[in-house]
Order: structure tokens, then C-alpha cells, then sequence
């Protein structure tokens, strides 16, 4: 089915994004898989061929076209080339919406040209050993000290917390301020008292570099406080959507990834004297598949053009995310079946997508959390 979402200046950008994983990504990441994390020579790359920060203003360093297509566009050329361990969406995605819409001039002055080099390379800073999707619960506390303040706590399961070079924190500022008690804190390297733990051993994604962080008296300034103290848990509501539709986007990819290796595995491999493709099971097995992933395809088109547009909710948000990362499960799982005993060999890319595939309905809010949402704004 023909995509009608992107134009001319997408397909360009396409274009570009796919001749730089296949040159500047591709050869390098098997290595990067066995190091656990890829290097800054790609990042740097990346800034230099105007892959990160589309959306910032051209005076900063960036794009200057705030369109999530384009967002798309790069996530779905890395997903399609099984780049997993690469964390241009995190910062594009998640983490430039915050230092857009809550930065001060002095702030983006500061931080955005790095980030569009790929010089400063961002993460986000939200669960906790004892904290998952309820962030109501977040105990990482920070006290006033004059203007400055002291931040005391744990995080963990952050997305390029080996690499990042600032850190946008998510931090109890209030304690009997219920909702309006948190407060988003931006902690640079070298900041005395920040610590990063061990870079933590995951099932799939093994490039992408996934750490503990420590926050043990790291003083903030003020300086660096983003957005208004209190209104943290506000901006995250506001700009977990877009993340939940960048999981989306990477899972629909994914689906359809998955679903062309098998097609071409099971037309080349052969039992009981012909193709495997040539079964009546296969056949259904893969027209199946092919029916999910082409309206999976569709549904996630469409928020991206509601998201574009202004107009997409937290409700449609959230079925895109868990639709899309539940259906990338299913369609890997029985592609891995049509491998038969090859497609548990992490030789063949359809075994490291099966393990790359299980997160996804994992973070971003778990799927559980993902219905829970929908339920509720159903029961208004």
C-alpha cells in the first residue's frame, strides 16, 4: 500500500539517512554490539550530515523544520537496517522537545548548538530502582541551597547514560506538593557527586549503551533548572506522547523488517524438496502477518499526521505505542518459527531482532499503563 504522509523533501532526507547507516553506521555496529555501546565518531557524523536536531531553529545549529516526519523518516532507515544500538531518536525525539519548548534563550544558546553536532549527546533521567511507569513515586529529591540545588538520588535504565553528556533529571523538589512537587534539573558531566554505575547487561539493544546513574550532593545551579520548579510531572505529560509515537514508528519498522527477511528466507530455503514459501502454512503465516503489519502501518501514519497537525492525544498516542509494539512481538516471533532452527542462530538478523523486539512494550510506559490511559479517557 502506497505511504501518502511524506513529500518530496522527505524522500530526500530518506535518501540521505539511509547512504549514512549504510556507510557510517552498518559496517561499525556489530562491533559496537560487542563494546556495548557505539562511538562518538557517529554522532559526530551525524551532526555534521544534519541528522540531529531537525526541529531546532538554523541560528542554533539545527534543521530549522519542526516536522516529526523527518523524525520518522531516520528511525525507520536505522530500524530497517537493524541499527538498534544507535540513540539518535532518544535525543531527537525525547529529549529536544524539552529543551525547546521549556529552555531559556540562555539555556539554548548554551546546549543546542552541541547537540546538533552530536558534540553533546542527551538522555533522560525518569525510572528508578523502586520506580517504573508510576512516576508519582520518583524519591530522586533535590533541596534549595541558595539559588543552587542539591541532588541526592538513583536512576536506572537510562537510554545513553554511559555517553551522555547532559542529563535532563527528573527530580522531587516538594514534597507535600503532590503533582506539582517535581521539578526537571539538567546535570552536566563532570558536575561533582554525578556517578555513572555499571552499564547494564540487557536481553537485546546490546549497543545501546543503558546505565545506572548516581546523584550523591550534585550541586545544580539555577542555572540549569529547565522549565518552572514544580512543573515537571506537567512537561513530562506533555511530551511523553511524541516519545510513545516514536516507539510506535520504530515498531511498525520493525514488523515490516522482520516480515521481508522471512519472505526472502523462506523463498530461498528449501524442505522436503521445495521452498518453504511453496507450504500453505507459510503462505498464511506470512499473509497474516502482512495484513498486521500494512494496518499497523496505517494507523501509525495517521497519528504521525495528527502529530504534525497539533492534534494528536495522549489516549491515541498510547494505542498507537502498545498496538504497534505488541503486534512488532507477534510478527517476530512467528518469523523466527519460519526460520525453523536458523532463526534462534544470532548469525541470522531475524535472532537479534526477536530479542531487540521484547522492550518495546516495555519502555515508554508499559503496554499495561499504555490501556490503562486509553481506559480512562473512554470513562470520562
Amino acid at each position: 500500500m502506497q505511504r501518502d504522509i511524506f513529500d518530496a523533501e522527505h524522500d530526500a532526507f530518506r535518501d540521505l539517512a539511509r547512504t549514512f547507516v549504510a556507510k557510517e553506521v552498518t559496517p561499525f555496529h556489530d562491533q559496537w554490539e560487542r563494546d556495548g555501546q557505539v562511538s562518538r565518531d557517529v554522532w559526530l557524523a551525524a551532526g555534521k550530515a544534519g541528522l540531529l536536531g531537525t526541529d531546532v531553529p538554523e541560528e542554533l545549529g539545527g534543521g530549522g523544520v519542526a516536522d516529526f516526519r523527518y523524525n520518522a523518516v531516520l528511525t525507520e532507515e536505522l530500524t530497517r537496517a537493524g541499527a538498534s544500538g544507535v540513540g539518535f531518536p532518544l535525543q531527537n525525539d525525547v529529549v529536544a522537545p524539552y529543551l525547546l519548548r521549556l529552555g531559556t534563550d540562555e539555556q539554548k544558546r548554551r546546549w543546542l548548538p552541541g547537540f546538533c553536532s552530536g558534540e553533546i549527546i542527551t538522555a533522560i533521567a525518569m525510572t528508578e530502582p523502586g520506580t517504573g511507569s508510576d512516576l508519582q513515586g520518583i524519591a530522586t529529591s533535590a533541596r534549595r541551597d541558595g539559588d543552587d540545588w542539591i541532588l541526592d538520588g538513583s536512576k536506572t535504565f537510562i537510554t545513553n547514560g554511559i555517553m551522555a553528556d547532559l542529563v535532563i533529571v527528573v527530580a522531587r523538589t516538594d514534597p507535600d506538593a503532590g503533582s506539582r512537587g517535581f521539578t526537571l534539573l539538567v546535570v552536566e558531566r563532570g558536575m561533582p557527586g554525578f556517578e555513572r554505575g555499571r552499564r547494564l547487561e540487557k536481553v537485546g539493544l546490546k549497543a545501546q549503551d543503558t546505565a545506572e546513574l548516581s546523584f550523591s550532593g550534585v550541586r545544580v545551579p539555577a542555572a540549569n533548572v529547565l522549565g518552572e520548579v514544580g512543573g515537571g510531572l506537567i512537561a513530562l505529560m506533555q511530551n511523553l506522547a511524541q516519545e510513545r509515537l516514536s516507539i510506535a514508528v520504530g515498531s511498525a519498522a520493525g514488523a515490516a523488517r522482520a516480515l521481508a527477511l522471512t519472505v526472502d528466507y523462506t523463498k530461498e530455503r528449501t524442505a522436503f524438496g521445495r521452498p518453504v514459501a511453496g507450504f500453505q502454512n507459510s503462505r498464511f503465516e506470512l499473509a497474516e502477518m502482512d495484513t498486521e503489519v500494512s494496518v499497523t502501518q496505517a494507523f501509525v501514519d495517521r497519528c504521525i499526521a495528527e502529530h504534525v497537525a497539533g492534534r494528536l492525544s495522549p489516549a491515541d498516542a498510547a494505542k498507537a505505542k502498545w498496538w504497534a509494539s505488541d503486534v512488532l512481538k507477534r510478527v517476530v516471533d512467528r518469523c523466527v518459527q519460519l526460520h525453523g532452527g536458523y532463526g534462534y542462530m544470532l548469525e541470522y538478523p531475524i535472532a537479534k531482532a526477536f530479542v531487540d523486539a521484547r522492550v518495546q512494550s516495555i519502555f515508554g510506559g508499559t503496554n499495561e499503563i499504555m490501556k490503562e490511559i486509553i481506559g480512562r479517557e473512554l470513562l470520562k
